[in-house]
């Protein structure tokens, strides 16, 4: 059962508890209130406009996810206790080899997330200075470079 997995709407609660614990370990600059009123944006809005994959463990359980629309990666959130595993990079890589992504953004107060995607090929071809929400979290534009 190890490996990577097409998302069901059945998923998508244990889903938004991952991507909770996930923004929770490192995205340090949102208030507990950001990621409250997130949070049913996430379940409710997000998750139904992306492709979803999870990485599920030898229970079955989702230890990562990845969301992609349009050849860009929208969403990729790893349990803080399966951080450095290997997990992100195998997420990541299934989604360029098997669903095509080319670019990613990444906000610039998360330089843990740059590195990671910088280490992987990608590099910055850009910045905003808001989020999608026109939130002032700025996203750093990344492509990738092969």
């Amino acid at each position: 059962m190890k490996g990577i997995y097409p998302a069901q709407a059945s998923d998508f609660d244990a889903i938004t508890v991952l991507w909770e614990a996930s923004v929770r370990a490192t995205h340090h600059f949102l208030s507990d209130a950001d990621v409250v009123s997130l949070r049913p944006q996430v379940r409710d809005q997000y998750l139904p406009m992306v492709e979803l994959r999870v990485y599920r463990d030898e229970k079955g359980a989702i230890l990562g996810f990845l969301g992609v629309a349009e050849h860009r990666l929208e969403m990729l959130f790893v349990h803080p206790e399966a951080c450095g595993k290997g997990i992100g990079k195998q997420l990541l890589h299934y989604a360029i080899d098997k669903m095509g992504v080319t670019e990613v953004d990444v906000n610039e107060q998360n330089p843990q997330a740059l590195g990671f995607y910088q280490s992987q090929g990608f590099s910055v071809i850009g910045r905003s200075p808001l989020d999608g929400q026109g939130n002032p979290f700025p996203l750093i534009n990344l492509r990738l470079v092969r």
